[in-house]
């Protein structure tokens, strides 16, 4: 922009039309990628608040069962941020941190039961939530993968 005349066959430089922040860089500004977003922060709030009551008034019963629902609340809001936010490393690993926690609580519930005398969000793969958290982080890790190229 010096005001110097370009000679004729030369090209601008190509800018990355891919986007690397925001919504757009995880995929999730429109469409499903909403509704995605949406499901988490609504877990974030449904897991936070049960745990947050639990920790309050029972956390004697079952201190492992309900802090283990706080960090699942905890890794849903991250989820939530991070894919609003376009970070998508940091929400891969949380969506790994999930299916994890999912997999490991939820076989434990089951074949340890004795273990968790209280269930978490994560007890019996999400049971207890119609097994959405067992579902949500197959999506979650779907949804970053499918749109890898976007960030």
């Amino acid at each position: 922009m010096d005001g110097t005349p370009k000679p004729s066959g030369a090209k601008a430089p190509e800018r990355n039309p891919a986007p690397t922040k925001g919504p757009e860089a995880t995929g999730v500004g429109t469409g499903p990628g909403r509704v995605l977003v949406a499901v988490y922060a609504f877990f974030s709030l449904a897991a936070g608040a049960r745990a947050g009551v639990q920790l309050a008034t029972r956390f004697a019963e079952a201190p492992v069962a309900y802090s283990l629902s706080a960090f699942a609340a905890l890794v849903y809001v991250i989820l939530t941020v991070a894919l609003i936010r376009g970070a998508r490393r940091t929400a891969l690993v949380a969506c790994l941190i999930e299916l994890t926690g999912v997999l490991v609580v939820g076989t434990l519930s089951l074949f340890v039961p004795e273990a968790f005398p209280r269930a978490t969000v994560w007890s019996a793969y999400g049971g207890g939530y119609l097994f959405i958290p067992l579902v949500l982080p197959v999506l979650g890790l779907y949804w970053l993968f499918r749109n890898r190229s976007a960030g």
